[in-house]
């Protein structure tokens, strides 16, 4: 379906670099930390409080983002402290130094509750292999047994890999709240699915939105069931999410999302994520009129090849879209002898 809202354009087309920041409004910066991952880099926003900044979001932890950011301080930041952290999700790019601008800065950190108690958690749940849930839930994604063989010996990926120790407390930031920050008002709209209890930051004084990972310009955010929780549908949380975040969207938006360029045209993009994920659970309806793994559905949904770095995101991402189908009565599930749900379109 053509959407008649105005296409996605990209204001800033250049990535700034370490130790320089876009003034993308008055009092309002954009800067880039790098990760090593497909994404490249993290979009952070400093908003300038006169004689500090609250900055949104912080990048992973490791000696490289140390070095950017003590560049950016003594650059674009002009040396002035950083009071206040606001963490849009718990996700390790985005909250790996929180502890380390609390220790360092004294910032600070405010997150809604969900996103504080789990990066908390994570943080300390250092596991040498991988868990009885996490090996029951490959199983029952059908994945190969050799890979699983081999996944078996490997020490997991843990976030304390990424992210500094983060100490207790912190300030709770609720749907609906209005959080005063580089003198703006912004309003608080939480959204779901990618991670629960996500930030988005709506101001009401400009036309600026700071949205996270739940909004992002060519990609859709990561969508997946995960081990801790294999009965989640965090599919339907997304959707409704967007469905209710969707409204707000206005022609004149410059949204700061947490990976990709700064864009205009949210209401076309909130449309499109919508219609997308639908005319991809229409697609995989259609691939598992045969029935089928989670592993054998990255196909329809993805349309390219997956290859082994992003092979555990598309993997939890095709459980989400089966699971979203089969609790919408569209889809059943079948155990099978080696322990893999078979997936067929009713």
């Amino acid at each position: 379906m053509k959407s008649d809202h105005a296409a996605l354009a990209f204001p800033w087309p250049d990535v700034p670099e370490a130790g320089e920041a876009v003034e993308i409004a008055e009092g309002v910066l954009w800067m880039a930390l790098p990760l090593e991952s497909p994404l490249k880099w993290i979009n952070v926003v400093a908003l300038d409080e006169g004689d500090s900044w609250t900055l949104v979001d912080t990048g992973a932890y490791s000696k490289k983002t140390v070095g950017y950011w003590e560049q950016n301080l003594a650059g674009p930041l002009k040396g002035k402290p950083v009071s206040r952290i606001i963490s849009t999700h718990h996700h390790p790019d985005h909250v790996g130094m929180v502890g380390w601008f609390m220790q360092k800065h004294g910032a600070e950190h405010w997150a809604s509750r969900t996103t504080y108690l789990l990066t908390r958690m994570l943080v300390m749940d250092i596991e040498e292999r991988p868990t009885e849930a996490s090996i029951r839930y490959w199983h029952r994604a059908g994945m190969p047994p050799a890979r699983i063989e081999q996944k078996k010996k490997e020490r997991p990926f843990n976030f304390a890999d990424i992210c500094h120790d983060v100490p207790t407390g912190h300030i709770r930031i609720q749907q609906g709240d209005v959080i005063r920050a580089g003198g703006r008002d912004w309003d608080i709209h939480m959204g779901n699915g990618h991670a629960p209890e996500h930030v988005t930051m709506w101001s009401r004084d400009d036309n600026l939105v700071i949205a996270g990972d739940q909004v992002l310009p060519t990609i859709s955010p990561n969508v997946g069931v995960q081990p801790a929780e294999p009965e989640a549908d965090p599919l339907a949380e997304w959707l409704e999410a967007c469905e209710r975040l969707a409204p707000l969207a206005r022609e004149d938006h410059v949204v700061i999302g947490g990976h990709k360029l700064p864009f205009t045209g949210l209401p076309r993009r909130m449309n499109d994520l919508i219609e997308n994920h639908h005319s991809c659970l229409d697609r995989l309806l259609k691939h598992i009129e045969e029935p089928k793994v989670a592993v054998e559905c990255f196909s329809p949904l993805f349309k390219r090849e997956i290859v082994d770095a992003i092979y555990n995101l598309a993997m939890v991402e095709a459980y989400a879209h089966l699971q979203h189908l089969h609790k919408i009565g569209k889809a059943s599930r079948t155990l099978r002898e080696d322990g893999a749900y078979l997936w067929k379109a009713i």
